[in-house]
């Protein structure tokens, strides 16, 4: 088990490289073709997928922090461990430090994140990602990007707070009822705490992280990124101050577009349970979609 002011982050291995031409191979001609063409091409380093500057950045928080390591990255795969040996290999190209992995041959390895107490899963298998939030896990989905993280060495982490943060009660109001009931109950509520939502337990992890450096020179930054607006984000600074969560940055943008905001921010990623927010997003930053909550029903 991690020590409380560790960061374990679990990663499939298509998020980590670029895993496509294997893929195809793996939908047109099936397992044992796939499984040979690894085993042929194990000694050629797959190309960084999406999620690999992200992963880069994570693990050299570690050469500023002195004594043990405070990030972890596990890998977890559906490959066996035999095809499976060319992902560890370009690990080792690329000299990730990432010594932990799960292989299910084939099988959904969510059930894993939990055994290895992740904070986080990122995989672009969106049934893998709702197994792992239908478990209490908190995970997204990573759309494809060209753009990688931005060029500072601090990480930047952007969420979205209904159904991300917090939980979709509020939205629900907002999608059977209206603009007008959700502005209404928040007001009523304004002195009652938002429920958790799946990335209550990642954003306390950051936090403890953050704790770790000064607070002038922390390497990780958060933001609050939402459509909400006054009198709405009364409710949302309670929540946060009963969690005992700092947010560094806290954008209440009342229904405009966020992706200038996020640019503006200068977003690493950006977590929203809004296919519609993520794809745009995506062109710009690592986007990364949260299937969870009202939104994601049908």
């Amino acid at each position: 088990m991690p020590e409380d002011s560790n960061l374990v982050i679990a990663i499939s291995s298509t998020a980590l490289f670029d895993m496509q031409d294997s893929h195809e191979i793996f939908k047109t001609e099936g397992v044992d073709a796939f499984a040979e063409y690894q085993r042929r091409n194990e000694q050629v380093i797959l190309p960084p997928g999406d999620a690999f500057p992200l992963v880069n950045k994570l693990l050299r928080l570690n050469e500023r922090l002195a004594g043990k390591p405070r990030v972890e990255v596990i890998l977890l795969s559906r490959n066996s461990a035999d095809t499976g040996l060319r992902v560890f290999n370009s690990i080792s190209h690329y000299g990730l430090n990432i010594s932990r992995a799960a292989f299910s041959g084939g099988n959904s390895p969510y059930r894993y994140v939990t055994a290895f107490a992740c904070h986080l899963f990122l995989s672009t298998n969106t049934e893998d990602v709702r197994n792992a939030l239908n478990n209490g896990v908190a995970a997204a989905t990573l759309l494809p990007s060209k753009k990688s993280c931005n060029e500072s060495d601090q990480i930047r982490f952007a969420f979205d707070g209904d159904a991300v943060l917090f939980s979709d009660a509020s939205e629900r109001i907002f999608k059977e009822y209206g603009l007008k009931a959700f502005t209404e109950n928040e007001s009523r509520a304004a002195h009652l705490p938002l429920d958790p939502g799946p990335f209550k337990s990642f954003l306390e992890a950051l936090h403890r992280l953050q704790s770790q450096f000064k607070s002038e020179d922390c390497p990780i930054r958060t933001a609050l990124v939402t459509a909400r607006s006054a009198p709405s984000h009364e409710r949302v600074i309670i929540t946060l101050r009963e969690w005992n969560i700092r947010i560094d940055e806290s954008l209440f943008l009342g229904g405009l577009d966020k992706i200038n905001f996020l640019r503006s921010f200068g977003a690493d990623v950006f977590f929203d349970d809004q296919k519609t927010n993520c794809i745009p997003a995506s062109r710009y930053l690592s986007a990364a979609h949260v299937p969870h909550g009202v939104a994601n029903e049908n």
